[in-house]
């Protein structure tokens, strides 16, 4: 492997491995030299690559907030300064400059003087039915004020194997969303927050190697359609936030996971679902 490829990968790791949060009861799992270590980077790289990714989604925050209208929105939010906000989701949302990371300096900003606590139990490669698994221990067990859900990406693959069908089918989909939205209607006091699936550039995905299937627009259509159906705020029920057709710069190379640029514009579609004052 040449010396630029390895780097790429270990930036790749930094990005979106978050170990931490898959192996959250091993001894010295919050030690950045020993989770270094365990990726193959040294300490200080290692802590040079997030401080990178954290910045990023700060001055994407900032980058919002200069548009006079999202900034109006944003005062609209109705978070307050001492909620709990949680998320449960996929691989769309476990990364290191996700929307919910420059959702979070962005509330920062609006909101100086807040004591909001986050709570990041996404996941990579998570389906709904783990993220419902998940739920009690990893969410409600935290007595969160707000949840996002972020889902179907990873539900609506068809893999390379099996091509025939989706990994989980629409009926197993919108039962597990279901149970979801019961749990978190019964255990917080405001309903929760969906994050419909982008869409994707499936011939980006067909090409990149390391991804084991590949999204079909249609499929993510029925599954935003059991989103779009659920109580509680729905960001982007139409799929339509990375651009009609989908734009390139939204994406990372491999046409599925969402770019800073991509991330900015689903942290838009929270303000339009949330921040808009009613008639």
């Amino acid at each position: 492997m040449k010396q630029e490829e390895k780097e790429a990968l270990l930036e790749y790791l930094v990005q979106f491995s978050n170990i931490e949060k898959r192996f959250p009861l091993y001894q010295g799992i919050n030690d950045p030299e020993a989770v270094a270590d365990f990726i193959g980077i040294d300490a200080d790289n290692f802590k040079r690559i997030r401080d990178a990714f954290d910045q990023q989604a700060r001055m994407a925050a900032e980058e919002i907030l200069k548009d006079s209208g999202m900034l109006e929105m944003a005062g609209n939010l109705p978070f307050k300064a001492d909620d709990t906000i949680a998320v449960v989701g996929d691989s769309t949302t476990d990364d290191r400059q996700s929307w919910f990371h420059i959702l979070r300096n962005l509330l920062e900003l609006v909101i100086p003087k807040g004591k909001i606590q986050y709570i990041d139990a996404s996941l990579n490669d998570s389906l709904s039915a783990d993220c419902l698994r998940r739920l009690e221990r990893d969410v409600l067990s935290k007595k969160p004020d707000w949840v996002f859900v972020a889902l179907g990406s990873q539900d609506a693959m068809r893999l390379h194997i099996s091509p025939a069908r989706t990994l989980v089918s629409i009926a197993e989909f919108w039962e597990n969303i279901n149970s979801i939205e019961s749990a978190i209607l019964q255990n917080c006091k405001n309903p929760p927050i969906w994050i419909t699936p982008p869409p994707v550039i499936s011939e980006l995905m067909q090409q990149m190697p390391l991804l084991d299937g590949v999204l079909d627009e249609q499929d993510m259509k029925d599954f935003r359609e059991v989103i779009a159906g659920k109580t509680g705020f729905i960001v982007d029920p139409a799929g339509d936030r990375m651009g009609v057709p989908p734009k390139e710069w939204n994406y990372l190379n491999d046409g599925f996971r969402p770019s800073l640029a991509g991330n900015m514009e689903t942290v838009r579609g929270i303000l339009v679902a949330m921040g808009k004052k009613e008639n």
